[in-house]
């Protein structure tokens, strides 16, 4: 339960307003989108650099599973306290992180810092999704996406070519470097135009149930990564096994401690709509096979296809170019029609597609037939991923609107971190078995094929004999490629849950006007005009005799 601030004046929810606050969500948006696809480029380098090829499914890893942790978090705490001050903590997380990321001297703390941008990064995430169903109703949230797709266009031919050039040209520290004056500016405009209503708690906050989940996303990620993990660890391992038990007891206790809480992270409640589950279950599918395939296509595209880090990065850009094309035609038409199961169905049928053609990649696979192969992978998930939010969204009470966000995110991410972890490992642990023979064949001893497979990268590629180019390049392919066939299931069976996706009507009022915290429509601009003319001592003092409208933050 909250109460929200009192002060002097309501807040007029206007459109001037609502393009000034998503201005500052943008800035957000910038900072975290600019950073994955600048680093996707550069990691092939990175892990060659710091020697941490055969461990560089944990710098992917480490980030995700940072990310998940906090998503509840910001989630439950924006619809409790409000989430300005929260987005501001993220933005200031992620850039202090990215000087982290910069300075590392070795993998293992590039991966801690990795994490603490995750920090941050599942914040910007999260309260950006829910800021924008606080300002937009549900009936016109599609006509925003194509701002936002624009930015992802950005960060889709930026990010390759500031991370190709960074790699090419200067240091692969470059990467994080960019975020510091990108962060600072989108502290600064959030901190001017991001005016949002305040709130205070008057229920204790959950940190029982905070800590039980985090414990039990920790234990389910460490349980898969060790059980892949056949060098040091394996599904024999007693440790592997303790992170199970680990799991399983914090699963449990959280389900205890959320039933008896006075205002839970996650409301069980929030399982018995049917609309909300079917929705949070078609992200938790997506996400095993979706990052799975986003996060290691770069590294394939560099090392197998031998292009430049640059190249490799620009030759994603047929993905993005087909999921912002799809989520900017849905969003349309979801704005225009009011429903919106249809778009799921195409989406899982075009990724099911895309997947089966990626699983014939070879190392003698035509560059442009791969583009296609990518456009139709973004085309299928730029249907679905904004979709099954809004729907999620818009099943539940406005006053829950950041938990449900939040949690239809994090079982996403669940499912994106254990694909990683999962696929990532069988991926890693293929190309080790291949690159050693390949130096192995080469006439290298067993202790030296180790150590040039752990510190391979594409500059040292370009250095090598042709024949054992060839067979480096040959090896990566047959790695990656087979991984695809075990994701499919996967998107099947999210294919299977949108075709029971429940139709509902679409919310024509933003949570902000639903939850009285805020006038919005044609009464705010009416009450914005009379202010501006002078006659708004009268209209303000009407308005803050209604119980309903509370002041913006200042």
């Amino acid at each position: 339960m909250t109460t929200a601030s009192t002060a002097e004046r309501p807040m007029l929810l206007t459109k001037r307003r609502i393009w000034i606050i998503f201005g500052a969500l943008i800035a957000g948006m910038l900072l975290s989108s600019l950073d994955q696809t600048i680093v996707s480029t550069a990691m092939p380098t990175i892990v060659g650099q710091l020697g941490g090829v055969e461990h560089q499914v944990w710098l992917t890893t480490a980030y995700l599973l940072a990310t998940t942790i906090v998503m509840p978090v910001y989630g439950k705490f924006g619809d409790v306290l409000g989430r300005r001050n929260l987005f501001l903590i993220a933005i200031a997380l992620f850039t202090v992180a990215s000087v982290g990321c910069a300075f590392a001297g070795d993998f293992t703390q590039l991966i801690v810092f990795r994490a603490m941008q995750g920090l941050g990064g599942g914040g910007l995430m999260i309260l950006s999704q829910a800021i924008i169903a606080d300002i937009v109703p549900a009936s016109e949230r599609g006509k925003y996406l194509g701002p936002l797709g624009a930015i992802f266009g950005l960060s889709a031919v930026g990010g390759p070519l500031l991370g190709g050039f960074f790699v090419d040209h200067l240091t692969w520290q470059w990467a994080f470097y960019i975020n510091i004056p990108v962060g600072i500016a989108a502290f600064a405009i959030a901190w001017f135009a991001l005016r949002l209503p305040s709130k205070k708690a008057t229920q204790p906050i959950d940190i029982l149930g905070v800590i039980l989940l985090s414990a039990f996303t920790t234990c389910l990620i460490f349980f898969t990564d060790f059980g892949g993990d056949k060098t040091d660890h394996g599904w024999a391992a007693p440790e592997t096994w303790m992170f199970g038990a680990g799991m399983i007891v914090a699963a449990i206790l959280f389900v205890i401690v959320e039933a008896r809480a006075k205002d839970p992270v996650i409301p069980l409640a929030l399982f018995k709509n049917r609309t909300f589950v079917n929705a949070t279950l078609i992200g938790l599918t997506l996400g095993l096979g979706m990052f799975s395939a986003i996060g290691f296509i770069p590294t394939f595209l560099q090392m197998s296809s031998g292009t430049s880090a640059a190249a490799s990065g620009l030759l994603m850009l047929p993905m993005m170019a087909g999921l912002i094309g799809t989520s900017i035609i849905s969003g349309i038409a979801i704005t225009r029609t009011g429903r919106y199961k249809l778009f799921p169905i195409v989406g899982t049928l075009l990724t099911a597609a895309a997947m089966v053609a990626m699983t014939t990649l070879t190392a003698d696979t035509p560059i442009w037939l791969i583009c296609v192969f990518l456009f139709v992978f973004g085309a299928g998930l730029g249907l679905i991923m904004q979709v099954v939010v809004l729907v999620a969204q818009n099943s539940v009470n406005p006053s829950m609107v950041g938990t449900a966000t939040s949690t239809n995110n994090y079982f996403r991410e669940v499912g994106a971190s254990l694909g990683v972890a999962v696929f990532g490992t069988i991926f890693t642990t293929r190309l080790s078995e291949n690159l050693t023979t390949v130096f192995t064949n080469a006439g290298a001893s067993a202790s030296d094929a180790a150590a040039a497979t752990s510190t391979l990268d594409p500059q040292t590629l370009s250095q090598l004999p042709d024949s054992v180019r060839d067979g480096i390049v040959t090896a990566y392919a047959d790695a990656l490629a087979p991984v695809f066939w075990y994701l499919l299931p996967f998107i099947g069976l999210a294919f299977l849950l949108s075709l029971f996706l429940k139709q509902i009507p679409l919310s024509d009022v933003a949570g902000l006007v639903a939850r009285g915290e805020a006038i919005g429509g044609e009464e705010a601009e009416r009450l914005e005009a009379d202010e501006r003319s002078g006659a708004g001592i009268g209209s303000s003092a009407a308005a803050e005799s209604s119980p309903s409208r509370v002041d913006d933050r200042r």
